[in-house]
């Protein structure tokens, strides 16, 4: 296998909403580029991308892939990425390594919300940019409307390069104001005859094509001079603006094609390969010291990793990108995080599933290897005395919780393996064993991301689960001052048990004032783990109750916090003072002040007015204006308080405070009220009180599943 030299490396990612037609036209540039002599579909299940059975039968992508495709002496990498929201983490891993996105729009329904979401995270990454209008031939294709909302969202940045001649059935011909010809295609697609441009277009290709030449000079000092010198750009002159106005994110070149027909993908790889930037033109890495790492294939050897999948029968295979140096077969290299030392004991190329060895790979490529055995996705390998740790992919925060049952407890072992290794190939999966709400957590992007970890478990792992609403992490506390006390006295042969404690309970907020007609001794502040305080005050005057036997008191009433009087949530925000209480010479142990204290504390908070609070959230909504009212309306019927709204390019951001209890699988509703053109996002806000007729039934219910069990 050839081995290609950085500079004639290009890696892209293929960006775009679910049915934008991003696997088919990836099997156009296997097939121009000679990869494949046969294009394969998406409804045969035979592209070279979507080859995971999962994939079948959905007819969608779910999984990022790696191919690659010789195209004149450059090789191009290509990741195709899935167009749901609910899988970003694989399109945000690809985007970490690639250096230009093809954003492919479709003609029928122009910048659809998958779109939206995806550009998002492009602005992010700075990647340089250029959109692919697929679909032309569609009976519903309307180029001029799409290229329109492209301008609309993605501003004047959009710059067309090409345009259909005859959109719709008949479409056979495209008009490209760069090289100023007109492309016609034979029926079965492939290589197109190069024509002039028909008389009846000249003068809007004209136009477009000075609309470019503009854009590309207004870019650069010097073309700027020139243009104005000649009143126009030679087609090389114009492929260097380009190119650094496509680095600097200030231009977005726009090409159109039918990917189904297998028209105008080659143009599109040809400009890849002419103008996009290779890794070398890229701006330096980022690393965790703060510092960059240009790509030098002379430099220290170092990779990063941004997947992992299992292969079966083989392991974990890892997705790397040489971000410095040469990597090769039998190299040893050290782990950044784990300063583990690894052998690349095989590279390989990859096309789908299909993997093909070779001896080395040089900065700038992207390939895998297989037995890593401490390294994971995010870790960097360098070179041996050369630290060099790439600065890691941030994947996005979860916006779905599902609690985790399996069909036998002794399953519970071979259900931790199984989550330890889907957090593996996908980090925005989360999985956790919440001491809190004593359920195992899987946390997610959405209904279907939760779906698709779900039937790896029953495939892969031979596992039963079910899901199941997670609890709602309530806290408890008290709204007025209390004296309670309770004797503790236990006697079964024997030194006995015995400990009478008198405590003062109140609610507590930052500056109250001391109790009156108590004295204290000593405070203790105690900052609970869950949030909140408890106020521990000595208020024993002569020697009532002994200091030693204090701390098991405190210890009493600890432990009585974290399992709530209410419905056994954490208690927050409560001062306690103990002022009296009584003890035996002989019988009065640690045991027994803990268990005085706890039941005593146990009385006096539900004598106090208890009052449940709840979790509330910030949710964010990126809504299209016509929906805005649905979505707004379904909000207030979750007992949402709407904060406020602003434009975010064609679309708005509505923003509210929603309790976490009305959040439950809100993606999905979130889909079906918007078709899809919605997306939200949520972070934890505060605690604040439950209503009284909601705080009945949470308790009522917790009595009843307590009286189950």
């Amino acid at each position: 296998m050839k081995v290609y030299d950085s500079p004639n490396i290009r890696n892209i990612a293929l960006l775009g909403h679910a049915g934008s037609g991003k696997t088919t036209l990836a099997e156009c540039m296997l097939f121009e580029g000679g990869l494949i002599t046969r294009r394969g579909s998406v409804d045969d299940n035979n592209t070279i991308s979507d080859y995971h059975e999962l994939e079948h039968e959905r007819r969608n992508t779910i999984f990022s892939s790696l191919m690659h495709v010789p195209w004149k002496d450059s090789k191009i990498n290509i990741l195709d990425t899935p167009g749901f929201d609910d899988f970003v983490g694989e399109v945000i891993g690809a985007l970490s390594v690639t250096d230009t996105g093809v954003m492919v729009l479709n003609a029928q329904h122009g910048v659809q919300v998958g779109t939206e979401l995806i550009w998002e995270y492009t602005e992010q990454f700075q990647t340089p940019m250029i959109f692919a209008v697929n679909q032309v031939d569609s009976e519903k294709s309307d180029y001029e409307n799409t290229v329109s909302m492209a301008k609309q969202r993605f501003g004047n940045k959009v710059t067309v390069v090409q345009y259909p001649y005859n959109q719709g059935i008949g479409f056979d011909s495209i008009i490209d104001v760069l090289k100023m010809l007109m492309y016609k295609f034979h029926d079965d697609g492939g290589k197109p005859e190069k024509l002039p441009i028909p008389e009846e277009e000249m003068e809007k290709a004209k136009r477009l094509h000075n609309e470019l030449v503009e854009a590309i000079a207004e870019n650069d000092e010097g073309l700027m001079e020139l243009f104005f010198e000649k009143g126009t750009l030679t087609e090389e002159e114009m492929t260097k603006g380009m190119k650094l106005s496509m680095i600097n994110h200030d231009i977005f070149p726009l090409f159109c094609c039918s990917s189904q027909r297998n028209m105008g993908s080659g143009r599109i790889m040809g400009f890849l390969n002419d103008v996009a930037p290779s890794a070398v033109d890229m701006p330096p890495a980022e690393r965790v010291s703060g510092k960059t790492l240009s790509c030098d294939p002379d430099g220290p050897t170092a990779l990063f990793v941004f997947k992992t999948i299992s292969e079966p029968h083989l392991g974990d295979m890892s997705f790397f990108k040489v971000y410095s140096g040469t990597v090769n077969s039998g190299d040893d290299l050290q782990n950044a995080v784990t300063a583990a030392s690894e052998r690349m004991t095989q590279l390989y190329l990859i096309n789908g599933k299909k993997r093909e060895a070779v001896d080395c790979l040089k900065a700038g490529d992207i390939g895998a290897t297989v037995k890593l055995k401490k390294t994971h996705t995010n870790n960097t390998l360098h070179q041996k005395g050369q630290p060099y740790n790439i600065a890691p992919i941030e994947f996005p925060a979860p916006r779905l919780s599902m609690a985790v049952k399996t069909a036998s407890k002794g399953d519970m072992e071979k259900l931790s393996m199984g989550l330890h290794q889907l957090q593996e190939e996908d980090p925005s999966l989360i999985a956790e064993h919440s001491a809190e709400l004593k359920q195992l957590i899987l946390h997610g992007q959405g209904e279907m991301h939760l779906a698709v970890a779900k039937w790896k478990l029953d495939h892969s792992s031979k596992l039963s689960i079910e899901f199941e609403a997670p609890k709602i992490p309530y806290r408890e506390t008290i709204t007025k001052t209390v004296k309670a006390n309770y004797r503790h006295k236990k006697q079964s042969g024997g030194s006995g048990q015995f400990g009478e404690v008198y405590l003062l309970v109140e609610p507590y907020y930052e500056g109250m004032p001391d109790p009156k007609d108590i004295p204290i001794r000593k405070t203790e502040i105690v900052d609970l783990p869950w949030g909140g305080k408890l106020v521990f005050n000595n208020s024993i005057v002569g020697g009532a109750i002994d200091t030693k036997f204090l701390p098991s008191i405190l210890k009493g009433i600890r432990q009585r916090m974290e399992d709530g009087p209410l419905t056994g949530s954490y208690c927050i925000d409560v001062r306690v003072s103990v002022y009296d209480g009584k003890m035996h010479a002989v019988d009065s142990n640690d045991m027994a002040f803990q268990i005085a204290g706890a039941t005593a504390f146990k009385q006096a908070f539900l004598d106090a007015s208890p009052q449940l609070m709840e979790p509330i959230y910030d949710v964010e909504v990126l809504v299209p204006d016509d929906i805005m009212g649905d979505i707004m309306g379904d909000l207030q019927t979750k007992r949402a308080i709407i904060m406020g709204m602003e434009a975010s390019g064609v679309y708005q951001l509505l923003k509210a405070r929603v309790p976490l209890s009305e959040l439950y699988k809100y993606a999905s509703t979130l889909r079906s009220l918007s078709q899809g053109r919605a997306k939200h996002t949520q972070s934890f806000a505060e605690f604040a009180k439950v209503p009284h007729e909601i705080q009945a039934e949470v308790i009522k219910q917790r009595q009843l599943a307590m009286e189950a069990s």
